[in-house]
């Protein structure tokens, strides 16, 4: 399977550098715990065509985070506010806390071509493919099994028995929601799932309806004498 990757990816690179193609937004999600943000760390590092969508929040910042590399902070009130004006592609409160994808960048930047990347949960997943279906892929990423689930946010030794159980809980709730994305893998190796994610990404920059540049250059090839 991984063997399968590179030869994918450099496809997509070669058009890239001929023809324009419109970006398109990469939904990642999964219940803590299933591998999500290891194989979102992994693709904003080996990838250099796709950037991590910065969403603003509400919840305080922690050390080490950088206001606007990790996310944007901001009050209540102002996150409020950017609600009623309409400034989100999508958003919702996590454990206490508001989060939102900001609208303006994002639609630039797909129009140049940017992909993005996006870590949120079904409730965001489904509010951005509301809005942008057609530059939406919708990836889930299930755990192998619930036990190991468990194992895997025990084994942080992060949260206290309260905090876990309540992720347990949420990560059954988010599982319920696995029809409705556009590909579902199961992490049973974190290589393998990584591999198969990048096929998917590579498979989705090559869809015809994002090469927007294909029809001026069909129709050279077509008036030209060769």
């Amino acid at each position: 399977m991984a063997s399968n990757t590179p030869s994918a990816a450099p496809a997509a690179d070669v058009l890239s550098d001929v023809l324009h193609r419109r970006g398109l937004m990469f939904i990642l999600s999964s219940p803590s715990g299933a591998g999500k943000t290891t194989i979102a760390r992994r693709l904003l590092a080996e990838d250099g065509h796709i950037a991590m969508s910065v969403s603003a929040t509400t919840r305080p910042m922690r050390p080490g985070e950088v206001d606007g590399r990790d996310y944007h902070f901001t009050t209540r009130e102002n996150f409020a506010a950017m609600v009623d004006a309409g400034e989100f592609l999508e958003w919702a409160h996590v454990f206490g806390h508001s989060y939102g994808t900001p609208k303006a960048q994002v639609k630039t930047g797909l129009r140049e071509g940017q992909d993005y990347l996006f870590d949120i949960d079904w409730q965001g997943s489904q509010q951005l493919h509301q809005k942008l279906e057609r530059d939406v892929v919708r990836v889930f990423i299930l755990p192998p099994s619930i036990d190991e689930l468990r194992r895997r946010l025990t084994g942080r030794g992060t949260d206290s028995a309260e905090v876990i159980a309540q992720r347990m809980e949420r990560a059954r709730a988010e599982i319920s929601h696995w029809d409705g994305y556009d590909y579902v893998v199961v992490n049973y190796d974190i290589d393998i799932c990584f591999g198969k994610v990048s096929e998917i990404l590579a498979a989705e920059r090559m869809r015809r309806t994002r090469q927007t540049g294909l029809i001026d250059f069909v129709r050279d090839l077509m008036g030209s004498d060769g």
